[in-house]
């Protein structure tokens, strides 16, 4: 992971996106500008995630996997290893 890696993460976390959801490369870094405007910069989406980890972790726990995975997913590139391939 990289700091620009878990930014996008939180913004995204913090934007009206749904949990869930598989959303297109364009759409997500809209959201991300959206957000990192609507909180005066990637400190204050990393606030936010603080906030609903201290307030609702049973909530922010899932948002946050899904977050990541998204960006994970549209930013990283590199394939992932599957779990079965460190079977044997």
């Amino acid at each position: 992971m990289t700091v620009l890696t878990d930014a996008r993460a939180e913004a995204l976390f913090t934007s009206p996106l749904a949990t869930g959801s598989s959303p297109a490369r364009e759409v997500v870094e809209a959201a991300i500008r959206h957000a990192v405007r609507m909180r005066g910069g990637v400190r204050g989406c990393a606030a936010d995630v603080a906030t609903e980890y201290g307030d609702h972790p049973e909530l922010a726990v899932p948002r946050m996997r899904w977050a990541r995975g998204v960006i994970e997913h549209l930013y990283d590139g590199r394939p992932r290893p599957s779990a079965w391939a460190l079977v044997g």
